[in-house]
């Protein structure tokens, strides 16, 4: 019986820590999003991607990408490596691949 409580308590612990990294993961997201891409993908209309996207979207998908429930990790990864229409593209000297990974998180669908 002790034996099942070991376990048990041992899959909690696990299972908080996950939601920790998680956590810290979608906070660094959050950070990499500020310093890189909000000041043209926010809300509003001084942001030339979310206006850009506006247009292009015509209102069926949000234009601001914090709102959006569509961005896969691998869309976010290709987008800032490669650039899209006007967005050049970002070095791994710029955002390194944990960062991207951060951001990607970040951006991608919540359950």
């Amino acid at each position: 019986m002790m034996g099942r409580w070991v376990w048990f308590a041992g899959v909690v612990a696990a299972a908080g820590g996950a939601a920790q990294a998680q956590d810290s993961l979608a906070a660094r997201g959050n950070e990499v999003f500020q310093y890189w891409c909000a000041a043209c993908h926010a809300p509003g209309p001084r942001h030339p991607g979310t206006q850009a996207l506006d247009v292009l979207y015509k209102g069926v998908k949000p234009a601001a990408l914090e709102q959006r429930t569509d961005l896969l990790p691998e869309l976010t990864r290709a987008f800032v490596r490669t650039g899209v229409s006007v967005m050049p593209p970002f070095r791994k000297t710029e955002i390194s691949d944990a960062d991207l990974d951060a951001l990607a998180a970040y951006l991608a669908p919540k359950p």
